[in-house]
């Protein structure tokens, strides 16, 4: 490996996207964090604001991460918690995927993506009736526009990222950018 290559790992995304026929709303981040790919699931940065930002579009009480207490008590499990998120969105009329299938980088660092082999979107647009596609992030937002825009035939709203390394919008800055972003209600 060369020495600029230090660092780099080549992953493939290995988890499903979040869909059904009824999905109308397809919001894409770039690429699993390293939590997420350990929970084998979307935003598994608890500091990630993507489950509160939903939640508050969405007007719904925000799903627990695992280890937070249920209604008897108990802490969820990450199984729990996931089938929470998972029903939140879908129940929204919302699908959750990323752009990257497979793709070199270094930790979770958007910005060491390189060699990016694009999501097969179609597994979405062809099974589900989207109507909007939303980006959460630049990265995803870019690659979405060079690698998948004309597949889909669906300009995307990109919206500031969720993610904890995007301190400059606080928690109620992005609610309002993603609802004014984009229809909830017309789900």
């Amino acid at each position: 490996m060369a020495a600029s290559d230090e660092g780099y790992q080549h992953i493939e995304h290995g988890f499903d996207p979040v869909f059904d026929q009824h999905s109308r709303v397809l919001v894409l981040g770039s690429f699993p964090s390293v939590l997420s790919r350990a929970n084998a699931f979307y935003y598994g940065n608890p500091q990630n604001r993507f489950w509160r930002v939903m939640a508050a579009c969405l007007g719904v009480p925000v799903p627990p991460n695992e280890g937070d207490p249920l209604v008897g008590g108990e802490p969820a499990t990450l199984d729990a918690s996931i089938a929470a998120k998972r029903s939140m969105l879908l129940n929204g009329g919302v699908a959750l995927w990323d752009v990257i299938e497979s793709c070199d980088i270094k930790g979770s660092s958007d910005a060491s993506i390189k060699n990016v082999v694009p999501a097969y979107i179609e597994r979405i647009t062809g099974a589900a009736p989207i109507e909007r596609v939303v980006c959460n992030g630049g990265t995803a937002g870019r690659l979405y526009k060079r690698c998948l825009q004309e597949r889909t035939g669906l300009s995307a709203v990109v919206l500031p990222s969720t993610s904890p390394a995007n301190a400059a919008w606080r928690l109620e800055r992005l609610v309002e950018r993603w609802r004014e972003a984009v229809d909830w209600t017309a789900r």
